[in-house]
């Protein structure tokens, strides 16, 4: 029989756990109180009280995801490892893997309103389970040694563990049944899919095993590229702002409004333009690799900014920032657009670092002739930009 209690405050101050902080400083599994927004009660089995889980996100929960995808505190945001319950669950309730980084602890609770099951999370380090299972922390020993440590096989009657499809690459399902007798279950590739799965006797659809990488997918990837991005490309334009005042004669504050302001201007152009077009264009972008992609999309901003703002001066503008611009535009979009490999499912590792091999060293290259071609024009006739 599984007991649910209601929670209590773990901090003795008396209010409910939203006080309190994120991650329980007890394993999960542990005897004792544990507090944290997202919990419900408790349920008491023969190994210890398992923390029940609201399966409805918050408003806290809400604004941490916000945060997350805008990459704030993202490497943070993680829960403690061990095993949770939803609803009531019985000694013949599902048990589901997923990761401590907790969107994607998240992501399955969320979709599991009127169920009954049991939640094992793996201590991942704060990692999603497809980037976990590539880095090994989502793996075999992992598994097993949370499995050990949770006395799952004294909570629940069945040996069956469902793991997300992408934490595959990260376990030898063999290895976790010679170890700790469980069966490992490879379940669908979206969390979304689960309840279907679940009540299709833990059959997919060949629609659940595909790896789908949408226009949405690939949208809200966009903040995080922006905000880690943004103080490395702000200080680059504050240098070009600087300089833009350099001449032959030394230095004029007219300049900088005009050579370094229009310069600071197409560096933050470029990498916006390579952060947001890039994976929304990413299926239509030609090329196979993603350094590719970007410089194709550069081209094509350059071409746009050409056409739309031309010189600042009002004159033909110098041939030295005319090719500075044509080569260093290019340059920042490949490499924008070329570190969303590692969130696309279009490419593969050993893809990847064939891309790496010849992309950085053409886009460093690139970089410093197109930076030499910009200050060189800077002292022959300080054009503005294009």
């Amino acid at each position: 029989m599984v007991v649910i209690r209601k929670k209590e405050s773990a901090c003795g101050c008396g209010q409910d756990s939203s006080c309190c902080s994120e991650s329980p400083a007890v394993t999960p599994h542990t005897l004792g109180r544990i507090a944290a927004p997202w919990s419900d009660g408790v349920a008491a089995t023969e190994v210890g009280e398992v923390p029940r889980v609201q399966v409805v996100l918050s408003r806290r929960d809400c604004w941490g995801t916000l945060k997350t995808r805008c990459a704030i505190g993202r490497m943070h945001y993680r829960i403690a490892p061990g095993l949770y319950a939803v609803g009531n669950p019985t000694a013949e309730s599902p048990v589901l893997v997923t990761a401590n980084y907790k969107l994607s602890f998240d992501h399955l609770r969320k979709v599991l309103p009127g169920r009954n099951a049991w939640i094992l999370v793996l201590d991942t380090k704060g990692i999603n389970v497809w980037c976990a299972a590539g880095k090994g922390t989502f793996g075999t020993d992992e598994l097993v040694r949370q499995v050990r440590e949770a006395g799952l096989e004294r909570i629940v009657s069945h040996r069956k563990l469902i793991l997300p499809q992408l934490g595959a690459p990260g376990v030898s399902a063999h290895l976790v049944r010679q170890k700790c007798g469980f069966r490992v279950v490879y379940g669908p590739v979206r969390a979304a899919d689960l309840p279907a799965f679940l009540d299709a006797s833990l059959k997919a659809e060949p629609e659940m095993r595909r790896a789908r990488f949408t226009l949405k997918d690939r949208a809200v990837l966009i903040p995080v590229e922006v905000v880690t991005g943004a103080k490395y490309v702000l200080l680059a334009a504050a240098v070009l702002l600087l300089l833009g005042g350099l001449n032959s004669h030394g230095y004029a504050l007219e300049r900088v409004r005009t050579t370094g302001f229009a310069s600071a201007a197409l560096i933050l152009s470029a990498f916006l333009g390579g952060a947001i077009f890039g994976p929304l264009l990413l299926p239509w972008l030609p090329g196979r690799a993603f350094a590719v992609k970007g410089a194709v999309l550069g081209l094509a901003i350059y071409a746009a900014l050409m056409l739309i703002g031309g010189s600042a001066a009002g004159s033909s503008p110098l041939w030295w920032h005319v090719a500075a611009w044509a080569l260093i535009i290019p340059v920042i979009t490949s490499f924008t657009v070329m570190n969303f490999t590692g969130t696309s499912n279009f490419t593969s590792l050993s893809g990847v670092l064939r891309e790496m091999h010849f992309a950085i060293p053409a886009q460093i290259a690139g970089a410093v002739i197109g930076f030499g071609l910009w200050a060189a024009g800077l002292f022959l006739r300080g054009g503005p930009g294009l």
